[in-house]
């Protein structure tokens, strides 16, 4: 077994509890021995404050953004944010996650364009020029999304530097993680369908295989109906419905997406089945909690990151149950 510092805590889940619930889970993480807490950033917190403050209060914990939108800072932000964090809290490992996102965040939420073409060329500009301007050397850079004269990071860092991690779904994806990502960080996926990906990022290098795990120590049955609602809306996104077709749930994807197009999203949120909740949002007592974490172990997830489901008359008991549950699963 990994050392219980092999596991990771996201805050995405039940960011809208608020930073003072987020800082209360990176708590309660931290004395059960956990290496690292992660904040994803739409319309809520944003990363790199919320991680400083997390920094301050947990100075075991390496700080994650899992994800930041990458259309939404510029490759010399990005690395500026980054480099801040780094700055701040010298002795400790940030992650820093990025992803594609989606057209509902980058425009429908913040009124940014979102270019579905090119996706692989763009994310491999991306990852380039944001690894060139980590670096505190001078860059130009001319390619054909960004163009940066002169920028030098006025961060002034030591040999510890921030740890570029891919969100990817999708082969293209998982592949670039591979080759230009210090890891990769899946989500959204059964344990069965980790192999697949894991395969797919070892075709282009040896990133370090991180994964959202998506559990909750809560009753099932009166809770499926929050990760019906939570798997319809990711099962609308093409990359997420190619994802999940994949890990086969061809046919659940298939009514849920006609019924949505029809304008029934009642019916799209009843397409999807027990047998899909029960792979991907994970409900249950603290032993079937601890059995699912492992399996993704097995499966070939190096980094374990819990994403607690906060599904329950308490919402933060179920989170600190889970922290609990999924703390000894490595």
């Amino acid at each position: 077994m990994a050392p219980a510092s092999d596991l990771g805590l996201t805050f995405a889940s039940f960011s809208a509890l608020g930073t003072t619930a987020g800082a209360t889970a990176a708590g309660w993480a931290a004395e059960r021995g956990y290496g690292s807490f992660w904040v994803a950033e739409t319309v809520g917190t944003e990363a790199f404050a919320t991680l400083a403050a997390i920094g301050a209060d947990q100075p075991g914990l390496s700080l994650g953004t899992g994800v930041l939108a990458a259309p939404l800072r510029t490759p010399p932000l990005t690395a500026m944010g980054a480099a801040t964090l780094q700055d701040l809290h010298p002795e400790r490992d940030v992650l820093l996650g990025v992803g594609t996102s989606s057209p509902a965040v980058v425009s429908r939420w913040h009124g940014a364009d979102y270019h579905a073409d090119r996706p692989l060329a763009r994310m491999r500009e991306y990852l380039t020029l944001l690894r060139m301007c980590l670096s505190g050397e001078k860059v130009d850079f001319d390619g054909d999304f960004h163009r940066v004269k002169g920028f030098r990071l006025g961060v002034r860092l030591g040999e510890r530097r921030p740890k570029i991690v891919l969100a990817a779904l999708n082969p293209g994806m998982l592949r670039l993680a591979g080759e230009l990502a210090d890891g990769v960080l899946l989500n959204y996926l059964p344990a069965s369908h980790v192999p697949w990906s894991v395969e797919q990022v070892r075709a282009g290098g040896d990133a370090t295989i991180y994964a959202y795990v998506h559990v909750g120590v809560t009753d099932p049955e009166p809770n499926r109906r929050h990760a019906r609602k939570d798997l319809f809306s990711y099962a609308v996104v093409d990359s997420y419905a190619a994802n999940f077709e994949r890990a086969g749930f061809v046919d659940e994807v298939a009514e849920i997406r006609e019924r949505h197009a029809a304008g029934d999203r009642d019916g799209a949120v009843a397409a999807v089945s027990d047998r899909m909740c029960d792979a991907i949002d994970v409900l249950g007592d603290a032993d079937h909690v601890r059995d699912t974490v492992r399996s993704y172990v097995d499966a070939g997830v190096e980094v374990p990151v819990v994403m607690p489901m906060p599904w329950g008359d308490d919402r933060m008991a179920v989170v600190r149950d889970t922290v609990d549950a999924a703390a000894s699963a490595v």
